[in-house]
């Protein structure tokens, strides 16, 4: 199995100087970086969007999922629509 290798980069937020400051004392009441805390936090929020993408899906969906590629620029709802118009036409 291949081990990722995690990089940091650096990165330039334009924050409210009184949120940084609050978030700063937070950090250090937490004996933890604020980058640290940030990063952390945002790790959550994606795992929480993708948890909720899964969720959508049907067992059925979700294991083809992947199964095939779909052009971008299908309209899948139009493509269904027109599949069961000549199906039951």
């Amino acid at each position: 199995m291949k081990k990722l290798l995690k990089m940091n980069t650096k990165l330039t937020l334009t924050i409210e100087e009184e949120v940084i400051q609050k978030a700063k004392e937070y950090a250090k009441n937490k004996n933890r970086s604020l980058s640290d805390i940030i990063e952390n936090y945002l790790k959550m929020l994606t795992k929480e969007e993708k948890a909720k993408e899964e969720k959508k899906l049907s067992p059925v969906v979700k294991s083809l999922k992947g199964s095939f590629k779909m052009p971008k620029n299908m309209d899948y709802k139009n493509e269904l629509r027109k599949r069961l118009e000549e199906k039951y036409s």
